[in-house]
């Protein structure tokens, strides 16, 4: 479904129940993500919120993607599944054999659907530009939001930023945060894997400035596309296109007249980036890995005109700790693109999952149809060398059960015992190193760290050890009466999953020394039964062990798999326990040369201020702050330097 504008799609999720509005005065400075932080963490995402009276002269729209009825409704799908069968169809039918006439001509009415998707551009002005400012535009007299406390200060953060490459031409869309330093001046956070940060370059060859053109609103396909990983050099408005069943249609921008913009949008802010300028020291800003991510260098943007719509919506998200509205936008990708990944890279692929504790490219789990020996290396490295996947730091594997039976991956315990039940530690697990997401802050070196393949799939002879057999753990063991009292340090033993047949521990630690943990890990794996035990996760002291998900999202941020595993022996010969570090690293105890972010919560004085204004906001009953869960979990610089 194509919506004609953001208004549209806002009448269309009042009128589903997914919205609420807020009439009372909440400051886009830390309330509006207070708010939102505790709405969006309700089951199933809870409501999009539409606040009302900001201060300014604008409307804000948040947490509008957060839960799955939202995002079908922003795709126009009953279900996420239906666009991955939809895309999955036209692959068939494109690739499949052309053998006589009748087949060619039942190609036809795809191709010539296919070419009404294809964007537009109109003349004349869109919606967008009703009200042109050319004189002296000002970003400030727009809502920005500032997100989190430590932020380095108001973030335009659903911008849908539009860039040409100079020498061919073709168009870029794509989503990078826009820190504002002025009235007509913003950082440009886009990294070196970018396309637009391409672009860039080769303006700075040609020395020439560089058109961008931001779009808010419109549309929501727009913003989903923004996002989506597609392969260079295809048109991000040819799949909004398809996503709405309707071609996109652009209009020039009146500043920056290389540059097209969705005629639809409720903002656009036209301007340029100069390679000569010296770079902006942009950052903190608290993001989606629910971690600070490090402030450094990029380009200013400089703005030479604000258009928008008569009665225009400002739309904005927030990133921090999981579960958020990206994880929702997340969702989306992991469904749609399942079925581009299976056809063009990867045809065993079944199934994928990216669970919100692995915040999209920490955790991965992918069900392949197994066929031979080796071939989960072989998924693996074609994984790891495809588009995005390339910043995937966990990749787990699993397959067909040895029966034959169906496995879901969203049933996380069964997909575990099974994966567990096929996995010997010494020999099936595969680490490497690569390119990293340059906001994993566990990486000795940024942008560039270990990774790790966990392979869970069905054995054949040729990949099974001769000593080793692949058992079922036995009941009966006290696995957190064997640790407890003996090792002083271990302040947290998790051993539940051990009751559901899934040979894991998860210890919380408080590290006192250097080589700490793998010491500690090779003490454990020597004890009486702890053969038994494939795999144990160590967090930090201040994790609740027994918090699943929680003790899941810190390990997968604190991880570096190469620097931080250690395969240790057991008691039984042949039989390997393997040991994953997820503590913090510190200089002291790990040589740990890089800064290390705290967690994102809210201060206590804007919790305070939502708190006591909560029942004028007629939003419903009380929700209280998720940051009071962790508030004792905070480690940041201070505390860190505290232990050295």
């Amino acid at each position: 479904m194509a919506y004609k504008n953001q208004q549209e799609f806002i009448e269309a999720i009042e009128k589903a129940g997914e919205l609420v509005r807020i009439k009372s005065y909440v400051d886009p400075k830390l309330e509006m993500a207070e708010i939102t932080d505790r709405m969006s963490k309700e089951p199933g995402g809870g409501k999009a919120i539409l606040f009302e009276n900001t201060g300014y002269e604008f409307p804000v729209l948040m947490n509008a993607y957060g839960s799955e009825k939202r995002m079908c409704l922003a795709l126009g799908v009953d279900q996420l599944d239906d666009v991955a069968r939809d895309i999955e169809h036209l692959f068939k039918l494109l690739s499949a054999p052309k053998e006589g006439l009748i087949d060619k001509l039942r190609l036809l009415p795809k191709l010539s659907a296919f070419a009404s998707w294809m964007p537009k551009v109109k003349k004349g002005r869109g919606a967008c530009q009703e009200v042109v400012i050319t004189d002296n535009p000002d970003i400030t007299k727009l809502p920005v939001i500032t997100c989190w406390p430590q932020d380095g200060g108001p973030f335009i953060t659903l911008p849908v930023i539009n860039t040409k490459d100079p020498n061919n031409h073709i168009r870029n869309v794509g989503m990078y945060r826009m820190q504002v330093f002025g009235p007509q001046l913003t950082a440009m956070h886009w990294h070196k894997h970018k396309v637009s940060a391409k672009h860039f370059n080769e303006y700075k060859k040609l020395n020439k400035r560089m058109p961008v053109a931001v779009a808010l609103g419109g549309d929501p396909a727009y913003a989903y596309s923004a996002t989506a990983p597609l392969p260079e050099n295809v048109d991000e408005y040819m799949l909004a296109g398809f996503l709405r069943k309707k071609k996109v249609e652009l209009v020039k921008c009146i500043t920056q007249p290389e540059i097209e913009v969705p005629a639809d949008a409720d903002f656009v802010i036209e301007g340029y980036v100069d390679p000569s300028d010296e770079l902006l020291w942009e950052g903190p800003f608290g993001d989606h890995t629910g971690y600070y991510s490090l402030p450094d260098w990029y380009p200013k943007f400089h703005i030479t005109a604000i258009t928008h719509k008569k009665n225009p919506v400002y739309p904005a998200t927030i990133v921090g700790i999981p579960p958020q509205e990206d994880a929702w936008l997340g969702k989306a990708t992991e469904r749609i693109f399942l079925a581009p990944i299976k056809m063009t890279l990867v045809p065993e692929i079944e199934d994928m999952e990216m669970p919100v504790e692995g915040v999209f490219h920490n955790l991965v789990i992918t069900k392949i149809h197994k066929d031979y020996a080796g071939q989960g290396q072989k998924v693996m490295n074609a994984m790891w060398g495809a588009g995005q996947m390339m910043f995937n730091k966990i990749l787990v594997l699993v397959s067909q059960t040895a029966d034959g039976g169906a496995l879901k991956l969203s049933d996380y315990k069964a997909g575990a015992r099974e994966l567990f039940r096929n996995l010997n530690p010494a020999t099936d697990v595969s680490f490497s190193q690569g390119p990293m997401d340059v906001l994993d802050h566990s990486c000795s070196k940024m942008g560039f760290g270990g990774k790790m393949c966990i392979d869970g799939t069905l054995k054949f002879e040729e990949e099974i050890q001769d000593d080793y057999k692949m058992t079922t753990l036995q009941t009966g063991i006290d696995f957190a009466g064997l640790l407890s009292g003996r090792f002083t340090d271990i302040t947290g033993i998790n051993d539940r999953l051990t009751k559901e047949q899934i040979p894991v521990l998860i210890l919380s630690v408080k590290k006192n020394r250097k080589g700490h943990i793998k010491e500690l890990h090779r003490e454990i794996a020597i004890l009486p039964g702890m053969e038994q035990i494939k795999m144990i996760l160590y967090v930090e002291h201040t994790v609740n062990a027994s918090d699943l998900a929680l003790a899941l999202w810190r390990f997968c941020n604190n991880l570096d798999p190469v620097r931080d595993h250690v395969l240790a022996p057991t008691s039984k010969e042949g039989y390997s326990c393997l040991g994953l570090d997820g503590t913090i690293k510190t200089k002291a105890f790990d040589n740990f040369q890089r800064d290390w972010p705290n967690i994102i919560v809210a201060d206590d004085a804007t919790i305070k201020a939502i708190d006591e204004k909560w029942k004028s906001l007629g939003i419903g009953a009380f929700i209280p702050s998720p940051s009071l869960k962790y508030k004792d979990q905070m480690y940041g610089q201070e505390a860190v330097a505290a232990t050295e």
